[in-house]
């Protein structure tokens, strides 16, 4: 057994639980020769492994180890047994920065000194290749200085909250803080949502309050999609300007961070104070000399864990848009080689009598001969990578009669696709 009593591997004490998910818990810890504490996250083996996770957390662990900035929670060691992974991080004292929002919005030179902090830790993980995706209150803590620690990058994909205050927290955030085109699920840019995340925490600090709530959620998405907020009063200029910068819905015109960084609210200082804040971000160009290797930038198709996770049943936000039956896009999941899921959509074109169409790679197009009310018979099939052996297969009409298309999904496509399917997303049918 790997805690014996509640000693961990011979090296950490460990003691009350701290928050869990459905793929781990975390735990206060100490370090028995150094007397440091620590917070240690277990991870259910068996859970990531069977949503073929394992690579994707290992990599994620290589990538996290190597990452070292003062705003960035420290992953200091990674130890496993058969049936846990144990991630042994840096213990922030000061708990969570929104339990100070909760007791009232902050001073805008507070404000700035922790957006502050947030830009330049998620900034030098973006120059390293690596996303959050996650940016929320229980990621943003606090050290005994008061300094902000961003917790959980690269492995927020793993954790979810415990918290019950009314709004989901799943892996793919808090529904408050996601970008527009994440709920939109069309392919997203890492780094575009994270700056999004940003301006929705930068709002909270000043405000005390979300920029976009409804107790309806199908209206707080209708809101972040349109961008429908309102500053307060007591809200500067420059700081409703550099918001509606950032809170931009269309992700090809959100500023960057670099030109964030070179804003004149961003680089204002305190009152009375001559000298600039030592947290102060590097300039871009600074970063350039810093980093040594970036990271390739990921595959558009290559889909991480947090996205499976939010495409999976219990996050299929395209049921709150449209009833499940008039749905024109269905997914499933597939163990199967991408070569053997084309060839079976290839064998069921030709038994349907329908054209196939190669757009590019894992994309097919299914044209039908004959022609409908609503002219000819189109059928759009993407093929996503989550991992080598699992892949997540995107059929929605792209042409023609609905009615004419869902009765050819029920009755002949789903039925045919049965040997290589996994499990039909939105649907709770595992093999």
């Amino acid at each position: 057994m790997e805690v014996k009593g509640n000693i961990l591997m011979k090296k950490y004490e460990v003691g009350r639980l701290l928050g869990q998910g459905t793929f781990a818990k975390v735990y206060y810890g100490r370090n028995l020769e150094t007397g440091q504490s620590v917070a240690i996250k277990v991870i259910d083996k068996e859970k990531v492994l069977k949503v073929g996770l394992i690579n994707q957390t290992k990599r994620e662990i290589s990538v996290m180890s190597s990452i070292k900035h003062q705003n960035i929670v420290q992953l200091h060691e990674v130890m496993a047994t058969k049936t846990k992974i144990y991630f042994v991080m840096e213990y922030a004292k000061g708990g969570e920065l929104f339990h100070k929002v909760a007791k009232g919005r902050l001073k805008e030179d507070s404000a700035r000194k922790y957006f502050r902090q947030l830009i330049q830790a998620v900034t030098f993980c973006h120059s390293r290749g690596v996303y959050h995706r996650d940016l929320k209150p229980e990621n943003l803590l606090l050290d005994e200085n008061g300094n902000l620690k961003v917790s959980d990058f690269g492995l927020s994909a793993l954790t979810e909250s415990k918290r019950q205050d009314g709004l989901l927290h799943t892996t793919c955030g808090t529904p408050a803080y996601v970008a527009p085109e994440v709920i939109s699920r069309k392919g997203y840019d890492g780094a575009k949502a994270d700056i999004w995340s940003c301006g929705v925490i930068l709002f909270v600090l000043l405000a005390g309050y979300l920029p976009f709530h409804d107790s309806n959620l199908m209206e707080m998405y209708r809101k972040i999609s349109k961008c429908e907020y309102k500053c307060p009063s007591w809200f500067p200029p420059e700081v409703r300007k550099l918001l509606s910068r950032i809170l931009d819905p269309n992700p090809q015109s959100r500023i960057s961070m670099a030109r964030i960084m070179e804003n004149s609210w961003f680089r204002k200082e305190p009152e009375g104070t001559k000298v600039l804040d030592t947290n102060y971000p590097l300039k871009p160009s600074e970063c350039d000399n810093v980093v040594q290797t970036k990271m390739e930038p990921e595959k558009r198709t290559n889909l991480n864990a947090f996205d499976i996770i939010s495409l999976s049943t219990g996050f299929d936000l395209s049921g709150l848009f449209v009833s499940k039956d008039e749905k024109d896009e269905v997914q499933f999941t597939s163990t199967k080689s991408p070569s053997s899921i084309m060839s079976k959509l290839e064998d069921i074109a030709r038994h349907l009598k329908m054209k196939v169409m190669k757009k590019d790679q894992g994309t097919l197009r299914l044209e039908g001969s004959t022609e409908s009310r609503n002219g000819f018979m189109s059928i759009d099939v993407q093929l996503f990578e989550i991992t080598p052996s699992f892949h997540l297969v995107e059929v929605k009409k792209s042409g023609g009669d609905s009615l004419e298309y869902r009765h050819l999904l029920k009755q002949d496509i789903r039925p045919a696709l049965k040997d290589i399917v996994w499990a039909w997303q939105g649907e709770q049918q595992h093999h």
